[in-house]
């Protein structure tokens, strides 16, 4: 979420077939697109393409990064004597990454950025865990070991046995709500404006001098009508 709040939606994304990215019926078989995994679901509403590939091979310069990542940053970090997150951190910004960016980085060989900024979209509405369950006789969902109790209501007299959507944030809240929301139509009244007028992608290094003024007014700006059509509230209780 933050790659995307921060630079944009790429227009596609690469990646192996991990059970958290693709649903795969047979080991080392075709993925089955039909049955979309929470990142798959989550791609697809955004309208970012997503790749499947079939070999490390088939992603060589990736796993190559990994592989130093794994093996010669470890090493760094422990020839400096790091051994909190905070200082890592700071070597990360101020020394590792401009020392890498500047001994293997490569032009690009077109000018601009493929990314497309989608002000006045709440990624955390997307790129969150869905589920569909059914309100039970006691007017609660159960889901992950919880009971999300549902309060009364003015609408009617109980949800039992209705078709509810959970979302789990990722700040660990929840919320339940019926009914389909509206970012569909935020998302591609977006891409209509990139035809119109290309936007100003809001990518931005993740280190080094920023003039924060400027960066901050093309971050895409959240949303405030957060989780639309029929939001239910509720409260927790033990299972």
């Amino acid at each position: 979420m933050e790659v995307f709040g921060s630079h944009g939606l790429p227009m596609s994304l690469y990646t192996d077939r991990g059970a958290h990215y693709f649903y795969t019926p047979t080991a080392g078989g075709e993925v089955d697109r039909s049955r979309p995994t929470q990142v798959g679901r989550a791609l697809e509403r955004l309208g970012v393409e997503h790749i499947a590939a079939y070999s490390p091979q088939a992603r060589g310069r990736s796993e190559r990064v990994f592989h130093t990542l794994q093996d010669r940053l470890v090493k760094e970090l422990a020839l400096k004597e790091i051994d909190t997150v905070e200082a890592a951190n700071l070597f990360l910004c101020d020394v590792y990454i401009p020392e890498y960016n500047a001994r293997f980085a490569v032009a690009a060989a077109q000018e601009g950025t493929a990314f497309v900024a989608i002000p006045g979209v709440d990624l955390a509405e997307i790129l969150c865990v869905q589920e569909e369950r059914q309100v039970g006789n006691d007017n609660c969902v159960s889901f992950n070991r919880l009971k999300l109790q549902i309060p009364e209501s003015p609408l009617r007299a109980h949800f039992v046995k209705t078709r509810v959507k959970v979302r789990q944030y990722p700040d660990g809240t929840h919320a339940i709500s019926t009914g389909r929301d509206a970012l569909d139509a935020t998302i591609k009244r977006a891409f209509s404006m990139k035809k119109e007028k290309p936007l100003e992608s809001a990518r931005r290094p993740a280190c080094g001098n920023v003039d924060k003024a400027s960066a901050l007014t093309t971050v895409p700006q959240e949303n405030k009508n957060r989780r639309s059509g029929l939001l239910m509230c509720y409260q927790i209780r033990p299972s």
